[in-house]
């Protein structure tokens, strides 16, 4: 096997942490000598043993003069966890190979150097734009410190959300839907408008066993919320955050009585301010933020451009109505060379439903 195959198995590893590893990065690691694998790890949680160091444990045998293939540049700082390149250097390791590098202030270069100032010989860019797109959140989130926003919907071959009496239940299958959980505890937080609530009454939690819940947070700009809702019933036991402008203490005391945080954001244009609101979040430590949401506010991160992906699914039926509801409300644009434009699609299918994934190219609109 060569450097690429054994980095598409590291990466494997990696994947083995979503979710679970915010707000550090997702990383696998793999040793092998003369053909042989002699170790394999990834970085299970946060707070737990790095990709590398796991690998190394998992070792019953020498690494002296081993290729180590990791998917992030080790660390060389002490944070909960020592120094990987510490361990890489005691174990002999003599040849390392990297994906990405690390744009962390704290390494960013610094590991790969100490490496070789050892007489460890450090290849990079193997695989560096699949490592790349596995932990984008972590390289947009380290860099800015605003969380990674991406905007889930879906809707029907015609592009709608729901019928026009409103019914929307349900649009995709059930493997599609499957996958949005998958998705929901791949990110930070989850995030809609009270007006879903008041229509839908959701959840917003991951259903898939074991899985992790994002933090479920309402934009809600006069604290509207039903105080019945499965959202604030279960506020105790699920993190929740209301983002209000408003300034009634008496209410919002009825929601943070119930579990719920509270955020207190200013206005604008009527409504609680978007990006002071995906500031908040990122100084929370909420490094992202996946919208499933109605189309005005789906408009309205794009109009603030704040959106950095789009999951659209898509069904193959046909609603029709003029008046049906389409997954971006609002004004929209005036003319098509004002559109968003969305790069690097992917598409996959979940039973008869697809799936496209884009990123969103950020221009200067808002």
């Amino acid at each position: 096997m060569d450097d690429r195959g054994y980095m598409k198995l590291a990466l494997k590893l990696a994947e083995r942490g979503a979710g679970w590893t915010s707000p550090n990065p997702m990383v696998g690691a793999v040793i092998a000598r003369d053909g042989r694998i002699l170790g394999e790890g990834w970085h299970k949680q946060y707070g737990d043993l790095h990709a590398e160091r796991n690998a190394i444990a998992s070792a019953s045998s020498s690494l002296k003069g081993a290729t180590m293939y990791v998917t992030l540049e080790p660390c060389c700082h002490y944070g909960h966890q020592p120094p990987c390149t510490d361990a890489i250097i005691e174990a002999g390791i003599k040849r390392v190979v990297i994906a990405s590098g690390d744009p962390n202030p704290l390494v960013a270069g610094k590991g790969i150097e100490i490496l070789r100032s050892h007489g460890i010989e450090v290849v990079e860019g193997v695989l560096k734009e699949e490592a790349d797109r596995l932990n984008e959140i972590f390289l947009h989130y380290i860099t800015g410190k605003t969380p990674f926003v991406a905007v889930k919907y879906a809707m029907t071959m015609d592009g709608k959300i729901a019928c026009y009496t409103g019914a929307s239940k349900w649009i995709t299958g059930e493997e599609a839907r499957h996958n949005v959980h998958m998705l929901r505890g791949r990110y930070s937080s989850i995030l809609t408008g009270v007006g879903t609530v008041i229509t839908d009454d959701p959840l917003l939690t991951c259903r898939i066993p074991g899985g992790r819940n994002p933090v479920r947070v309402i934009a809600d700009t006069f604290l509207q919320t039903p105080l019945e809702s499965q959202i604030v019933r279960t506020a105790g036991d699920i993190s929740t955050i209301i983002a209000t402008s408003s300034d009634d203490t008496s209410r919002i005391r009825q929601y943070t009585d119930s579990g719920c945080g509270v955020l207190q954001l200013p206005s604008k244009e009527g409504h609680i301010s978007l990006k002071a609101l995906v500031s908040k979040l990122g100084e929370e430590g909420i490094d992202s933020i996946l919208a499933e949401c109605g189309g005005t506010l789906a408009w309205s991160l794009f109009r603030e451009v704040l959106v950095n992906k789009v999951y659209a699914y898509i069904a193959p039926k046909i609603f029709g109505g003029a008046k049906a509801l389409t997954p971006v409300g609002g004004q929209g644009v005036g003319d098509p060379a004002s559109s968003f434009i969305l790069k690097n699609s992917r598409i996959r299918q979940f039973g008869p439903d697809f799936m496209i994934e884009s990123e969103v190219e950020q221009c200067s609109q808002g």
